[in-house]
């Protein structure tokens, strides 16, 4: 029997440790150890319900275990063979039903690509990577696959980049291979920037031996000898597991000189980022591994013809490589069966925000907007209303909720002012302002600019101080004409894809949410109740039973009136700091 507990960030930041200590010491207690392990594994993907324990074989899935759980756990489930039912999830739309693992929603419309191994093996430990075919798919390349037929699957599954802009990794990587040079190199991008986003890192977290695999495979593939993984160093769990990996992989002569005896060499080594945004775009990038600063190239020539130093250069991101090893074990005709017809496999997404269930999910492209939202997501909090979902992080766009229904694949979301981006998902309720949104992803991309270039420096400075203006009661109907105008220049005339997609989360909600731009603007209301200083509080005499809590935890203070009689708040010193709305405890407070 194993012990599965979840090691991500997430869970380590709730006593995930302190839980697998606890379980090693009581199974150590029980005289077990030799019967039952427990494991450390990566992320589960259920963030909602973390820390979770799964118990394998029997499946059993636990939920919020805390470190107090687990001397019941061992003497109910392991000792016993009695489920602990306090610790199991609970469906909400069955309130009293308990589920097993594969009945839990959040897992039953997924499709575990890229995450396959998250959530089952011991990270650490390359043998449980090799138990789950790991390393057999370089096998098969170095023993019987040419560089060129190795490309050909690639180009035949119709693999993209999930790290953005979706181009053909078989393309990229032909591109690479058919350019001249004595030395080229590979790049795995780990600069993962977006807000909300975690993807990447639970991969590297959770299976970081698939990616160095696909690196190797890849390096064959175009003739390099020299892989870099370029992360955050934010990301300190991926990056000690990264150093583990490659140390292991190394140990076995599964990276370095000769692998498997083959005669092709390939090593591996960790470039930290200083956490720069631009730095995620791939010739920014690669200015930084140089030393210099991190801003982008002017294109042609493109890195795989003329990247790192000036040779040919690969560059994938995290997700893009932990698709290729089973592409090449099960064959590109499996994996193109999955998806649409131009959106190949799945595509992870950090679903956040207004979420039930948020987490980490793998779904198969051309899925409904729908499915994942109310479906794997589980409707949205507090049964609010759904409004609009974020998609691509700062530089994708806001879709509403008439668009419910919209499949999730690239065009799809291009075609409606959106992008899939590395995956980002925020999700909003009719609490959040959508004129605010769009600023604070302006305020994020304007701080983040590199500078080089004057529409993307320039530019968004300026659509940031229109929208600045419009929360704050300032805005006139002109500005929306000239948010647009300059919009449409930034993206045309930005020199990288930072700079040509930072309009994006205006210009959908200009599209999408235009009243309540001209609310803002002729009303000089906020329809939503988000922005400040369009704000006012009222208290209603009907509701208002005179407790005086609200005027105890006024930090002005503003409001007056004597106990038992209806309080009444003074608007000129009121700074709209919502303490009384929130500590109110007979709704008498409104915001108008």
């Amino acid at each position: 029997m194993h012990i599965l507990i979840c090691g991500g960030t997430g869970c380590q930041s709730a006593a995930s440790e302190d839980i697998f200590n606890k379980f090693n010491s009581e199974l150590k207690k029980n005289d077990l150890t030799k019967e039952v392990q427990a494991v450390m594994t990566g992320c589960f993907g259920f963030c909602e319900q973390g820390p979770i324990v799964k118990i394998y074989p029997d499946n059993i899935f636990y939920v919020k275990v805390s470190p107090d759980d687990v001397a019941e756990i061992i003497a109910e489930h392991v000792i016993k063979g009695r489920r602990v039912q306090r610790l199991l999830y609970v469906d909400p739309d069955k309130s009293h039903d308990k589920t097993d693992f594969e009945d839990i929603p959040f897992y039953r419309s997924q499709v575990r690509i890229a995450l396959r191994n998250c959530g089952i093996i011991d990270p650490d430990k390359i043998e449980d990577y090799i138990a789950v075919d790991g390393y057999a798919a370089l096998g098969k390349v170095l023993e019987s696959m040419s560089r060129e037929e190795v490309i050909a699957e690639v180009k035949k599954s119709g693999l993209r980049g999930r790290g953005g802009a979706g181009f053909p990794t078989g393309l990229k990587w032909e591109l690479a291979h058919k350019s001249p040079g004595d030395k080229k190199y590979i790049i795995c991008n780990a600069d993962e920037g977006d807000p909300g986003a975690f993807m990447d890192r639970s991969i590297l977290e959770g299976d970081p031996h698939s990616v160095l695999e696909a690196m190797a495979i890849a390096g064959y593939a175009i003739g390099s000898d020299e892989g870099i993984i370029y992360i955050r160093a934010e990301y300190p769990l991926a990056v000690a597991r990264l150093r583990s990996a490659i140390a292991a992989a190394e140990e076995l002569g599964l990276l370095g000189d000769d692998i498997l005896g083959s005669g092709f060499n390939f090593h591996i080594r960790i470039n930290l980022g200083a956490g720069a945004f631009v730095c995620g775009e791939e010739t920014s990038l690669l200015n930084s591994v140089e030393g210099g600063r991190g801003e982008p190239r002017v294109r042609p020539p493109f890195p795989a013809q003329k990247g790192l130093w000036g040779k040919p250069t690969n560059n994938n991101n995290v997700e893009t490589y932990a698709n290729i090893c089973p592409i090449i074990l099960k064959g590109a005709d499996w994996f193109n069966k999955i998806g649409t017809e131009k959106s190949k496999g799945t595509k992870v997404f950090a679903l956040a925000g207004k979420i039930n269930n948020v987490g980490l999910v793998e779904v198969p492209m051309g899925i409904k907007l729908g499915e994942i939202i109310n479906g794997i997501g589980g409707g949205i909090r507090n049964a609010r209303k759904f409004k609009a979902v974020q998609t691509g992080g700062p530089s994708g766009g806001c879709i509403p909720a008439e668009l419910i229904d919209l499949p999730i694949d690239y065009e799809s979301l291009i075609e409606k002012g959106s992008m899939m981006g590395s995956g980002g998902m925020i999700v909003m309720d009719e609490d959040d302002c959508m004129v605010n949104i769009a600023k604070y992803y302006l305020e994020f991309t304007v701080d983040e600019s590199c500078g080089k270039c004057t529409p993307c420096r320039i530019g968004n400075r300026r659509l940031h101080e229109m929208l600045v203006r419009i929360t704050e009661g300032e805005g006139k109907m002109e500005d929306l004409f000239e948010l647009k105008k300059l919009g449409e220049v930034i993206k045309d005339c930005s020199l990288c894809a930072l700079g040509q997609s930072a309009p994006n989360p205006v210009l959908s909600t200009l599209n999408y949410f235009m009243d309540e731009y001209k609310a803002h603007i002729i009303d000089k209301k906020c329809p939503a109740g988000s922005c400040t200083h369009l704000l006012q509080y009222k208290i209603l005499p009907e509701k208002c039973t005179g407790c005086t809590i609200c005027a105890r935890n006024c930090p002005v203070p503003c409001i007056e009136g004597e106990r038992k009689k209806t309080h009444n708040i003074i608007h000129e010193k009121c700074i709209k700091c919502g303490v009384c709305f929130s500590k109110c405890p007979f709704g008498a407070i409104v915001k108008e």
